[in-house]
């Protein structure tokens, strides 16, 4: 069966901000005179995972950090202000979604992030948009391996049980495409505002709006 695959929070609501705010916080509440700005959070977001970018920054710094409690303060911190931030979907996402539930096509909600950030965005959306619409949703607890290996993918595909290609992704970060375009799926490149200048090649197509038609047109069978 037809299947769209959202990749990552950021390509149903844009958090890219927000996340970047949290890191800065969480950065200050562990004595860190760190401070990212808008053009080197979006350099760095060329790779996945926020623990393992700040060991990374740590590591080319030559400073001691440790990152998986760094990182546990800016979940707890992104997830405090997704309670109170206006978040809306991106283009095209609540029609997409509504589309393909309406045609029969399964939806799956395909991150490597943990069920905690998950829940705190689909929460935010509600009720435009919640964890009922998915038919599958993959996190950090569920894979064996995070972007851009292919495992979250080939969880949600063993999941569904569907083929890849039966399936098409939608990524905004460039390791998500490499971990859609492993498992061997179509992927639309769907940047979000910190993203854009990344160079999404590996992609079939970039958008800036979600249309259900432009993405049927990548599955083969649909």
């Amino acid at each position: 069966m037809p299947t769209v695959l959202f990749g990552s929070i950021s390509t149903v609501a844009d958090t890219s901000e927000l996340q970047r705010a949290a890191f800065n916080q969480a950065f200050a509440d562990h004595g860190l005179d760190w401070r990212w700005d808008r053009d080197e959070y979006a350099a760095l977001l060329t790779g996945a995972g926020g623990r393992d970018r700040i060991a990374s920054y740590a590591a080319e710094r030559g400073v001691d950090v440790d990152a998986d409690a760094v990182h546990a303060t800016k979940s707890s911190l992104f997830q405090r202000s997704l309670a109170t931030a206006d978040l809306a979907a991106r283009p095209g996402v609540l029609d997409t979604v509504r589309g393909a539930k309406g045609a029969g096509l399964k939806v799956g909600f395909v991150t490597s992030t943990s069920a905690e950030n998950v829940a705190a965005v689909l929460s935010a959306l509600g009720p435009e948009l919640g964890a009922d619409d998915f038919d599958v949703i993959t996190d950090s607890s569920t894979v064996p391996a995070t972007k851009p290996d292919p495992a979250p993918y080939l969880t949600a595909l063993s999941a569904l049980g569907e083929s890849a290609e039966q399936c098409v992704a939608i990524e905004d970060n460039v390791d998500g495409v490499a971990a859609a375009r492993a498992a061997g799926v179509a992927c639309v490149a769907f940047p979000n505002d910190n993203t854009a200048g990344h160079d999404f090649s590996a992609a079939q197509s970039r958008v800036d709006h979600l249309e259900l038609a432009q993405l049927r047109s990548l599955i083969p069978a649909s």
